[in-house]
C-alpha cells in the first residue's frame, strides 16, 4: 500500500469522456451518467483500505444527491499484477456492498490519466457544464481506521445545489495509488 495525496488540478477544466465497461456489463459513456445539476467521477477499486472504509461513505452520497448528481466509480488499477481489482472481483464487490451507482472498469487506463488520477479514492465533482467545480477527500477521516467528524463532499455538494461557493475547491484526498501497468511493486 503507498499512500499518496491527490495534485492540485485544473478548476473549470471540462470533464474528460470515456466509455468503459460497466460491472452491469454495458457500455457506459459520461454523456450517460450525466446528473441534472452535476457529475461526481470518483477513482475507486476493489483491494485500497481506504476505499473499503470509504464505500459506505459513497454510497450515502449516491443515495442522498442521487437525483441531482450522477456518480460513477472507475476502476483504472492494473488487476493482472491486483487481481483483487479483476472485473470478476469488481460485480462480485458491487453486489456484495449493494452499489447501486454504474461501477466501470478502465482496463487500458486512459482515463485516469486523463483525469489526472493518482490515488483510490480520487473524486471530481463536475457542475451542470461539466466544468471541474471541486477536487478532493470524501470526508476528514484520513487513515482507514479514523471516524470523520466532517463529510467534505456532502458539505460541498450541498453548497454548491444551493448556489453557494464551495470554499476550498482543493482538499487532497489520501489513498493507495493507482497501480499502473508497468509499475514495480
Amino acid at each position: 500500500m503507498t499512500l499518496t495525496k491527490t495534485p492540485i488540478c485544473n478548476f473549470g477544466e471540462k470533464a474528460k469522456d470515456f466509455n468503459l465497461l460497466s460491472t452491469e456489463k454495458k457500455k457506459i459513456s459520461l454523456d450517460m451518467v450525466k446528473g441534472d445539476n452535476g457529475t461526481l467521477v470518483m477513482f475507486i477499486c476493489n483491494h485500497c483500505p481506504y476505499v473499503k472504509a470509504k464505500i459506505d461513505a459513497i454510497k450515502q452520497i449516491h443515495e442522498k444527491f442521487k437525483e441531482n448528481i450522477a456518480l460513477v466509480g472507475i476502476n483504472s488499477n492494473d488487476s493482472t499484477e491486483y487481481p483483487d481489482d479483476s472485473f470478476e472481483n469488481m460485480k462480485k464487490i458491487a453486489n456484495e456492498k449493494g452499489i447501486k451507482f454504474d461501477y466501470l472498469v478502465d482496463e487500458k487506463q486512459d482515463i485516469a490519466k486523463k483525469y489526472g488520477a493518482v490515488c483510490t479514492p480520487d473524486p471530481f465533482l463536475f457542475d451542470q457544464n461539466r466544468k471541474l467545480i471541486f477536487h478532493g477527500r470524501i470526508d476528514n477521516a484520513m487513515n482507514p481506521d479514523d471516524t470523520a467528524t466532517e463529510n467534505t463532499m456532502q458539505k460541498n455538494i450541498e453548497k454548491f445545489l444551493a448556489g453557494e461557493k464551495i470554499e476550498k475547491d482543493f482538499e487532497p484526498s489520501i489513498g493507495c495509488s493507482i497501480k499502473w501497468k508497468g509499475q514495480q511493486t
